[in-house]
């Protein structure tokens, strides 16, 4: 897994980090809610941005790790997280006290999300839930439920917010497109 950003350590009023993971399309109402959580339980919040297309395949012993992208065609010296979603989050957090982090990561969402939250001893991890329609329906066939992988293959509560929420009259996304 590669990484960009730093997390500084906490200060001794502080009681870690809230890690939420961020996706571009749905990035604001996410980080929006993991901020209130953040807010409330007095720690900082860790916007983790996770690029599922690059490749991890070495580590160096100060923690860095190399990764490559699938399509040879993307090919960056470096991931950093999204400047223009950087400035899109920062507008949402316009009230938030707390202190804030921006990291990129790279391979699998559920596993970097995991790890990252492992390193930093985050008290949880929020996801939003899946993307509505064919796109999203394609994107968890193939690589599954972030949120579903998380709160199975490692210990730390998964708040998934849910992003489209429908009423008890109509059917659930995924029912529609069987």
């Amino acid at each position: 897994m590669a990484r960009s950003g730093e997390i500084p350590d906490p200060a001794e009023e502080l009681r870690g980090w809230v890690v939420v993971g961020v996706v571009p399309a749905t990035a604001e109402a996410v980080v929006a809610r993991a901020a209130e959580f953040a807010r409330r339980f007095g720690t900082g919040l860790a916007c983790v941005a996770v690029e599922p297309d690059r490749m991890a395949f070495a580590e160096s012993i100060d923690g860095t790790v190399l990764s490559y992208p699938i399509a040879p065609e993307d090919w960056a010296d470096e991931i950093a997280f999204e400047p223009e979603l950087r400035e899109r989050l920062l507008t949402v957090l316009v009230d938030h006290a707390g202190p804030v982090a921006f990291v990129a990561l790279t391979g699998d969402p559920a596993t970097g999300l995991a790890s990252f939250a492992g390193t930093i001893d985050a008290p949880m991890i929020v996801v939003g839930s899946r993307e509505a329609g064919l796109r999203g329906s394609l994107r968890e066939f193939f690589a599954g439920s972030v949120a579903l992988h998380l709160s199975h293959r490692q210990t730390r509560p998964v708040v998934v917010v849910p992003l489209a929420p429908v009423a008890r009259t109509q059917a659930l996304p995924w029912e529609d497109e069987l």
